[in-house]
């Protein structure tokens, strides 16, 4: 069983920039697809980017390209999501998520293994 706890959400002004992180424990990142995802208020849950595990391919939702990057630590177990520009559309719960041998997905249903959350707000 793998457990995930996200860390670093905040409130930035807009063009801001933020990091997150999540601590993976449980499993070995050589054996989870891992990918962030947000809820904004009234919305749907949005995968944002996610990368397999064994390779370094990004899959990212067409309103981050550019703006996001998300990025692993192996011998951490750490995983990251650095944002850059930051708009308020970018406001949510930002959730991390793990895929037991996962190729990367940005389908929520493929993941197995979920984080709490952290929240970020992008406002003046």
């Amino acid at each position: 069983q793998a457990e995930l706890v996200e860390s670093g959400g905040d409130l930035v002004p807009p063009g801001g920039s933020l990091r997150l992180s999540c601590k993976v424990s449980g499993y070995s990142l050589d054996h989870l697809g891992i990918g962030w995802f947000r809820r904004a208020p009234g919305k749907e849950r949005e995968g944002v980017q996610c990368m397999g595990m064994q390779n370094d391919e990004i899959h990212s939702a067409e309103s981050v390209k550019g703006r996001f990057t998300i990025s692993r630590d192996k011998a951490k177990n750490m995983v990251y999501l650095q944002m850059n520009s930051l708009k308020p559309e970018d406001t949510g719960l930002y959730i991390c998520a793990g895929e037991l041998y996962g190729l990367g997905s940005l389908k929520a249903s493929d993941y197995d293994y979920w984080g709490q959350g952290t929240q970020v707000t992008v406002s003046s």
